[in-house]
């Protein structure tokens, strides 16, 4: 398939998507999407620029994560982590794989699909949004910080790890070498850093204080233990 075609094709079934999910804009619950991707990969263009409608919602967290294993090939990604590559093998050790590749998308901690594919994506983050979160959660702004409240509705969730995210949310990046050179690709919801800030029972209620210094933004995930299921998210408005 050439490829303005795949692209026109991404793009309107990220449209699609988009009025799939309308009907479930005030849903409670943020659905976290993970975007492994990287400035060097060739097919990932199509899955930033799906992930970039993505972050025009406001029932989805779409997340950045830029890996480090393509640097080798002629251009180093500026936005690349190498924990962001060991987050993406744990998922794949999760999934019994040995392998991982870019694009991949992770729906909410546990769907994990090729990340050009948006009619995939919109039937994982639909599943997600119907299912509800196991937990209902806010973020109070303070100063230099922020509290995170969360109380379960679900019985029986188990240990979770409360997660701090911050991300730059537009990026522009002139490519000037590797398999991208030559094109200038918009990047939206750059994970910055990626931290666990505690670990919750998921029995009582949680409040939590925690500093968030400079001028990210930041955002809240609960996720089980083990690179498990995402209970619930919440971004710091």
């Amino acid at each position: 398939m050439k490829p303005n075609v795949l692209i026109a094709g991404l793009l309107a079934g990220a449209a699609l998507m988009g009025q799939t999910l309308a009907a479930r804009a005030d849903a409670a619950n943020l659905v976290v999407v993970e975007l492994f991707t990287s400035q060097g990969c060739s097919s990932c263009p199509p899955a930033d620029a799906l992930l970039n409608k993505l972050a025009q919602r406001s029932d989805v967290l779409p997340l950045a994560l830029h890996v480090d294993y393509w640097d080798y090939i002629g251009w180093a990604d500026s936005f690349a982590r190498p924990e962001h590559t060991t987050r993406q093998k744990a998922y794949a050790h999760v999934a019994g794989s040995r392998t991982i590749y870019t694009p991949q998308m992770v729906i909410g901690g546990d769907d994990q699909i090729v990340g050009a594919r948006p009619m995939d994506v919109a039937d994982a983050v639909m599943k997600h949004l119907h299912e509800g979160p196991g937990v209902a959660i806010t973020l109070e702004p303070l100063d230099g910080g922020m509290r995170v409240v969360a109380t379960p509705t679900q019985a029986r969730l188990g240990s979770m790890l409360v997660q701090l995210v911050r991300f730059v949310p537009i990026q522009t990046v002139s490519i000037e070498r590797g398999e991208n050179a030559g094109k200038t690709v918009t990047y939206s919801n750059v994970v910055t850093n990626w931290e666990v800030v505690g670990e919750w029972g998921g029995g009582a209620p949680l409040d939590l204080e925690i500093p968030v210094p400079g001028d990210d933004a930041a955002a809240v995930v609960l996720q089980k233990v083990g690179n498990g299921r995402i209970v619930a998210a919440s971004r710091l408005r």
